[in-house]
């Protein structure tokens, strides 16, 4: 009979534990316990890519929802949703890059600290409110016309809103920014995931009360306006716990350390950058509107957020590629072989991605926007392979603006003023239609590894032993929601 294994004996127990002991992280000498690996950095970015994990899953959901709420709504149903949000997630760009501008020159101190924070914040937020004010005029006296323009005609107030819901974003996304350069993230985090499940408990709720198309759509700025709010309370208390003084307390502030606009105008480059991302993956649906029928141009909205799954994949490989760069770019190494790693990471997710996509495109369509839904299934596979190009693009974009490199901007601009007059000349059929859109992310790729894979003949920029001056700093552009 053999004897049962009893485990080892106590002290070589001992032994193994001090051993795992020796070999975990360490501060002066002393084994960091439990609570100091939770508020490590590495949790901290855990946390918040699992915050932006949880706010594209919502929104995916939320795209599930409001198909189905809408499917026999008068104003265009689902079709017209996805235009008007296609159209806000183009607006959206600026606030984007504004939200890690803000978060580089918050941790350099270049907005003041304490309650001289406070007064950029609330400086830079009476501007932001001014300026939504005016575009909240300008969209209404125009929303009929911005609404042909977007392709949803019968229902203008729905396009009214897309101006005022950029300006709103503009403040939460200037607000999300100043909290993680004073190491918010769990602040972050929750916002994230506030303004998807706000957006969709705000739409859904104006859908069922008859506001149709109009009504899911308001529930984006109302979900700005809530997590934005949510966002100025996080950074009241971390000013007051951090200077022990009541916000309250204090008669005046100290003037603001830099204006709103001279922060916008040393963000152009990213801006620039994120807009032509913004203009190549989201211009198609709204081409779509102007192309098919309602429900065709429905089910194809449908089909092309199913396709665009690999640009979660690349926005997630950019956060590795983008510092990665920039360090072996500073030390005077060649850092394409960083970009071929993260293509890598999108090529292996792909296979599999786009062998379901030819062979399933159908069923998978179906079960997940319902079978009104599947007159487009067949461009799906045209579809994948045309953002699996532009999630390539969007690497070689962040890897360029990860070495201060802005030449490709110009022709990459001429691809995107292209893709609209391409679109509204294509074939009627979702197929045809999406063999345009290939064709013009694969134009795109082109251009932009062109300049990627060229060698940058330029000296590396040296780290400097001195301050810097807030004229030096270009941020890197967070990737599209």
């Amino acid at each position: 009979m053999t004897t049962p294994p009893t485990g080892p004996s106590p002290g070589r127990l001992r032994s193994l534990i001090a051993r795992v002991t020796r070999a975990l992280p360490s501060r002066d000498g002393a084994p960091l316990s439990l609570s100091d690996l939770k508020g490590s950095e590495t949790a901290k970015a855990a946390g918040l890519a699992g915050a932006m994990i949880a706010n594209n899953v919502i929104a995916l959901v939320s795209t599930i929802v409001f198909a189905r709420l809408l499917k026999n709504n008068e104003g265009g149903g689902y079709g017209s949703l996805a235009a008007l949000v296609s159209y806000f997630l183009i607006l959206s760009v600026v606030g984007q890059a504004l939200q890690v501008a803000t978060a580089r020159e918050g941790v350099l101190g270049q907005l003041g600290s304490g309650h001289g924070l406070i007064a950029t914040v609330r400086r830079w937020t009476t501007s932001l409110l001014a300026f939504t004010v005016v575009l909240t005029v300008i969209s209404v006296l125009l929303r009929q016309q911005i609404a042909d323009l977007v392709g949803v005609k019968h229902t203008p107030w729905a396009a009214a809103l897309g101006l005022p819901a950029a300006g709103l974003w503009l403040e939460l996304s200037v607000l999300r920014g100043v909290l993680q350069g004073v190491g918010d993230y769990k602040g972050v985090g929750l916002s994230l995931i506030g303004e998807q499940a706000a957006r969709l408990v705000a739409g859904a709720l104006l859908v069922a009360a008859g506001a149709g198309v109009t009504g899911a759509y308001a529930g984006t700025p109302a979900s700005f306006i809530v997590m934005a709010g949510y966002c100025a309370w996080r950074l009241k208390n971390h000013v007051e716990a951090e200077t022990g003084e009541s916000l309250q307390a204090r008669a005046m502030l100290p003037p603001a350390a830099l204006s709103m606009w001279a922060h916008v105008r040393r963000a152009w480059a990213p801006i620039s950058g994120l807009i032509l991302i913004a203009v190549l993956q989201n211009i198609d649906i709204i081409g779509a509107k102007h192309r098919f029928s309602t429900s065709v141009a429905s089910s194809y909205s449908a089909v092309a957020v199913a396709a665009k799954v690999l640009i979660w994949v690349a926005m997630g490989a950019g956060f590795y590629l983008v510092p990665e760069v920039s360090r072996k770019r500073a030390a005077g190494e060649d850092p394409r072989p960083i970009l071929v790693r993260a293509l890598g990471i999108v090529a292996v997710c792909a296979i599999p991605v786009l062998l379901i996509y030819a062979v399933a495109s159908h069923p998978l369509i179906r079960a997940a926007f319902g079978a009104g839904k599947t007159q487009a299934s067949g461009s799906l596979i045209v579809l994948g392979l045309a953002f699996a190009a532009l999630a390539c693009t969007y690497l070689a974009i962040q890897f360029l603006l990860a070495q201060h490199r802005m030449w490709f901007l110009a022709p990459l601009a001429v691809v995107a003023v292209a893709e609209p007059i391409l679109l509204l000349n294509a074939p009627s059929k979702p197929t045809g239609f999406a063999a345009v859109v290939l064709g013009v992310q694969v134009a795109g790729a082109i251009v932009a590894f062109a300049f990627a894979l060229s060698p940058d003949r330029r000296p590396p920029r040296a780290v400097l032993d001195r301050p810097v001056e807030p004229e030096e700093i270009e941020p890197i552009p967070e990737p599209v929601a």
